[in-house]
């Protein structure tokens, strides 16, 4: 969204409207493997580029820039996770008051076993695997994005894999039934 101010647009603006146009799909993509909603996704996504905005003037290390945003974006979502209506159940699957979503993937079964899978995962583990895999962070990148030592990662990465498997393990029958994000 544009607004126009009396001498137009500074400088200052017109770098996070570019930075904006070139990240906010990449953010929003990890957004939804955090907490597997499209609509909280879109939410989070903005509620991070806001919180960006308010801050850009004095941020220095603009080099850094994707790191910090992801940082914002986790803490988000761990903040949206903490909010009471968020403990509501959701509608049963075969609810009729749930649209259908159209799929064009390749593979939509795999997706689905896979995104039911990591719902299953505790909310910390799903951050670990999404930053490591998905955003394809080094291990110091995701310690600094999580604010934990490098060896934290690293049995975190090892201890959500671990889980991971054995949820995938578990046989495609048990992951058709989804769960709300983060129970287990």
């Amino acid at each position: 969204m544009a607004f126009a101010w009396r001498g137009g647009r500074s400088d200052v603006d017109e770098e996070f409207v570019a930075y904006y146009a070139a990240r906010a799909g990449s953010l929003r993509n990890t957004a939804y493997l955090l907490c597997g909603d499209w609509h909280l996704a879109e939410d989070l996504t903005q509620i991070t580029f806001t919180k960006l905005y308010r801050a850009w003037r004095r941020i220095q290390r603009h080099e850094v820039l994707d790191q910090y945003a992801r940082r914002v974006l986790l803490r988000a979502f761990l903040d949206e996770r903490r909010r009471p209506w968020r403990r509501e159940l959701a509608t049963v699957p075969d609810s009729s008051t749930l649209d259908r979503i159209a799929s064009d993937d390749a593979a939509p079964i795999e997706r689905m076993l896979l995104d039911t899978a990591l719902s299953r995962l505790s909310a910390r583990h799903r951050a670990v695997l999404v930053l490591r895999f998905w955003d394809d962070l080094s291990v110091e990148q995701v310690a600094d994005v999580l604010r934990c030592s490098t060896g934290t990662v690293k049995s975190q990465t090892s201890r959500a894999l671990t889980a991971l498997r054995a949820v995938l393990d578990t046989g495609q029958r048990d992951l058709e039934r989804p769960t709300s994000r983060g129970q287990s």
